[in-house]
């Protein structure tokens, strides 16, 4: 059957556009307010990344961060999390929803444990930042057999090598880092040499989705447009702060943006 991740870059690509990736941090700011904006902004989003709130990140930048901070002060939790995206996905079933966060969150709440809940909450794929190939071998099978698209990570020092096998051993989708940094830095790199790196990575296997992520912003998303999808994050997490702190909108604020960005790639 069908990933409903795979028939989302399928319907994209018959609209000659990329898809639009979207991240927040479930339970920013509330477990309602996080669930109300996700719900929003999946008008103009192909595919939902809802990330794990977590307070010793790794990749996160300060937006996301920020955006987690809040989250875990208002007590949210790793059920709470299952609950927003359940919950998002009874009312949009049709749209991919992805979980995003870390191994030792995973591994506390014991993986067999967290990939049937995953199932049970209709989650479809999982990015788990810190739990690189070869190691998420057998995590990443356990997820397929459950029909969860694991998603491995690239970046621009990956050897040709390594991309290979990584290639060969994903499921519907493949996210490359764009730049060696954190999420919401400047994108320091040009969006040539980014797509250059994207192609030949692409042409290792042309049936797999690659999207681009990190320093992908109003400014930047156009120049990107050739890739499979594109993610954005910190500019949306940004906003919710924006939004916290001059006691405006979040929702129709932030959905605001995901609009432009969407109207940027069309």
């Amino acid at each position: 059957m069908i990933s409903l991740i795979k028939k989302t870059f399928e319907n994209t690509k018959k609209e000659n556009r990329p898809a639009l990736l979207t991240y927040t941090v479930a339970g920013d700011n509330t477990k309602k307010k996080s669930l109300e904006i996700l719900k929003s902004i999946s008008k103009y989003s192909d595919i939902c990344e809802l990330g794990f709130p977590h307070n010793t990140p790794i990749a996160d930048g300060g937006q996301i961060q920020t955006s987690a901070y809040r989250a875990i002060k208002n007590g949210i939790k790793i059920n709470d999390v299952f609950s927003i995206a359940n919950q998002f996905k009874r009312l949009k079933k049709n749209k991919p929803i992805i979980l995003m966060g870390y191994y030792n969150m995973i591994y506390q709440y014991n993986e067999n444990k967290f990939i049937n809940k995953c199932k049970k909450s209709k989650i479809d794929g999982l990015i788990v930042v810190d739990l690189p190939y070869p190691e998420n071998k057998s995590f990443s099978l356990r997820c397929k057999k459950k029909g969860i698209n694991f998603i491995q990570l690239v970046s621009p020092t990956t050897s040709r090598e390594r991309l290979t096998q990584i290639i060969r051993n994903s499921h519907d989708m493949v996210y490359y880092i764009s730049m060696l940094s954190t999420t919401g830095g400047k994108l320091k790199v040009a969006p040539k040499k980014i797509l250059e790196r994207y192609k030949k990575i692409k042409s290792l296997n042309k049936n797999k989705n690659i999207v681009i992520g990190f320093g992908i912003t109003e400014k930047t998303i156009k120049s990107l447009k050739k890739a499979d999808g594109l993610v954005v994050g910190s500019a949306i997490c940004k906003e919710i702060t924006n939004s916290i702190n001059k006691r405006q909108n979040a929702v129709t604020n932030v959905t605001n943006i995901v609009k432009k960005l969407r109207n940027k790639i069309r």
